[in-house]
């Protein structure tokens, strides 16, 4: 697949037909996705385990799906303490409960939470020594209420945080903060929101923290406008608190790479860029790994290789799963997708459901249409470098947790694939689409040839022509976690069915 590169002056080089039950997705459920109203928090948790014929399925004949709890409000991650025990967060709740034997042992922690919209509890990462070193990290929403909330101005403005905790193998004990991060969005002549916030952690093998932070509404250096949200060539603030440069409060739309005290290693690609500048700003930029992100619920290291991949959730064009380099620039909001489909990415973002990007100051009128343009366009920090995605699809469908198939506990053609989950259930009632990766483990390799350009050509949002040959399971809701078992199989979080499910082999 051929990929289209920018760099800065400093830088370094046949399945059962897709759709939700009951037909395709209607111009009523398209217009309340565009506007933001059927995100991820918005689904209702079920209130008991659920039956397995009411469950997920999966579409291929070597595997099969079982529950392993349910009656789970709003499940968001896991994390394995050992064989048949493991944490669950709960997003609206706040709490981390321990599971045992596939039934609920204790409530570990319970947090008060601001679970507006896609805010709340949302990941969790194990130290890398665990359990010699008994590190727990959370990325979660504070409420200021002093319980749990949803009230969207219910929390400070950097009220998303990162946090380590103690595990005593009971209970999980505060020990300090790594990561205060803007949570709070206010901005003149618009609702308030608590969406795009990312909040997925993961250690990577270098013993390094990635943070995952949505762009959370700002029109700022880091989402590829110099200036900020101006078409103006002189610096305006991103809103009543500033910007447009990563100050505090508009650190969004990044990746950061940091050690276990939250401190941004030497090593990163912009950390002599962040020294040159100095103060909070260049502190910042000395964090980031990438940047130029609109929004993601999955991210994930290759065990094979030990890079970076993270899925980036599209407005409404090109939905996208990417390669993350050091200094990434992923292109937001100059571009999603291809850059060489940038004319239909501007023609889908400003003519199509609504037309607005959700946010007034940079309207969808003012994106390029000539793929030079558009580098033209790009804020590129010295070492920073823009990358076409690995794969992407034409209109949005919203994905979600993204893992890759450690061992062969699936049978040996499933070893190292990448699986990718739904953030919304519209497309197969949630679907579970399967990658098999190319020889260099940069890209993928695919049966459909009409796939061979890198791009699902689908018609419509949450619509899957060009995707029937990924398709492998279906109906698991909002899969908003995945992750290897240490009994060798393959865990699935499902947010909307209050349930984790566990993929293995078909008997």
């Amino acid at each position: 697949m051929r990929r289209t590169h920018a760099r800065s002056p400093g830088g370094a080089a046949p399945l059962p037909a897709l759709g939700p039950p009951g037909g395709p997705v209607g111009p009523g459920l398209r217009r309340l996705a565009a506007l933001g109203l059927l995100a991820i928090a918005s689904a209702s948790p079920t209130t008991g385990a659920l039956a397995q014929d009411e469950g997920p399925s999966m579409l291929v004949p070597d595997l099969r799906v079982e529950p392993v709890v349910g009656g789970l409000t709003t499940p968001i991650g896991l994390a394995f303490l050992g064989e048949d025990d493991f944490l669950v967060l709960e997003k609206d709740t706040g709490r981390v409960l321990r599971v045992v034997g596939g039934a609920v042992d204790s409530t570990v922690l319970d947090l008060a939470v601001n679970s507006a919209s896609e805010r709340g509890l949302l990941s969790i990462a194990l130290d890398p020594d665990f359990p010699e070193d008994p590190g727990v990290y959370l990325y979660w929403t504070e409420s200021t209420s002093g319980a749990d909330s949803g009230d969207v101005a219910q929390t400070p403005l950097l009220g998303n945080r990162v946090d380590r905790f103690s595990w005593d193998g009971s209970t999980l004990a505060f020990e300090y903060n790594l990561i205060r991060i803007r949570a709070l969005q206010v901005d003149a002549g618009q609702p308030g929101r608590g969406n795009h916030d990312g909040g997925v952690i993961r250690f990577g093998p270098d013993g390094m923290l990635s943070i995952i932070i949505g762009d959370l509404g700002r029109r700022g250096q880091m989402q590829n406008l110099r200036f900020g949200p101006t078409v103006l060539d002189a610096p305006v603030p991103d809103d009543q608190f500033g910007g447009p440069g990563p100050d505090d409060a508009h650190l969004s739309g990044v990746i950061l790479r940091v050690d276990e005290q939250g401190q941004a290693p030497p090593d990163n690609p912009f950390f002599a860029v962040g020294a040159s500048l100095g103060g909070e700003v260049g502190a910042n930029i000395q964090k980031l790994f990438g940047y130029g992100v609109r929004n993601s619920f999955g991210m994930a290291f290759d065990p094979e290789t030990g890079l970076l991949w993270t899925q980036e959730n599209a407005d409404d064009a090109f939905s996208e799963l990417n390669l993350v380099g050091p200094g990434f620039n992923g292109g937001w909001i100059q571009v999603m997708g291809p850059i060489d489909r940038i004319r239909q990415f501007k023609l889908i973002e400003a003519t199509m459901f609504g037309g607005a990007m959700q946010q007034i100051r940079w309207p969808p009128i003012l994106i390029a249409y000539t793929p030079r343009l558009v580098l033209s366009r790009l804020f590129l920090l010295p070492g920073a470098e823009y990358t076409d995605p690995a794969f992407s699809w034409k209109f949005e469908v919203a994905p979600a947790g993204i893992a890759f198939v450690e061992g062969d506990g699936l049978g040996p053609d499933y070893e190292g694939d990448l699986l990718v989950g739904a953030s919304r259930p519209f497309l197969a009632g949630g679907y579970l689409f399967r990658f098999d990766m190319n020889e260099d483990r940069d890209g993928f390799d695919f049966d459909d040839p009409r796939l061979d350009d890198g791009v699902a050509d689908n018609l419509d949002k949450h619509e899957g022509t060009e995707s029937e040959s990924l398709l492998i399971g279906r109906d698991f809701g909002i899969g908003t976690d995945i992750q290897n078992g240490p009994d060798g199989f393959v865990y699935v979080v499902s947010l909307s069915l209050g349930t984790v499910y566990r993929i293995l082999p078909a008997e």
